[in-house]
């Protein structure tokens, strides 16, 4: 994956406001969680659904950190699984990731120990 940076939609960024807010993680955390998130949902994310139209963008590796290789691993496995091109599918399936997450996480978490829950469950 060439992606060296990555533009949330609008509507992401407001969350992910809203969620520092909620739980004093920085934006950057929240889209791993929400990234994860996301994965576990058995549904293909629509990555029109998300255009990146917001201000906020995002290091690729302030976002995976030094995870990159893992982040990646299981993104093409999930691709594999939903039997998209590895080659031209992986870029707006992770920036579709990270955004649906986001959304997801938005309607779960109102405070930090929401996430221990959410942890415990998935």
């Amino acid at each position: 994956m060439k992606m060296t940076r990555l533009k949330v939609c609008q509507e992401v960024d407001q969350r992910l406001i809203v969620l520092k807010g909620r739980t004093g993680l920085t934006p950057n955390l929240l889209c791993r969680i929400g990234f994860c998130l996301s994965l576990n949902d058995l549904t293909v994310p629509d990555p029109n659904a998300y255009p990146p139209d917001s201000t906020r963008e995002l290091n690729r590796y302030t976002l995976t950190g030094e995870w990159d290789d893992l982040f990646v691993a299981l993104l093409r496995e999930r691709c594999a699984h939903d039997e998209l091109d590895l080659e031209n599918d992986l870029e707006d399936q992770f920036r579709a990731h990270v955004n649906r997450g986001v959304l997801m996480l938005y309607q779960r978490v109102k405070h930090l120990g929401d996430l221990d829950r959410i942890v415990q469950e998935n």
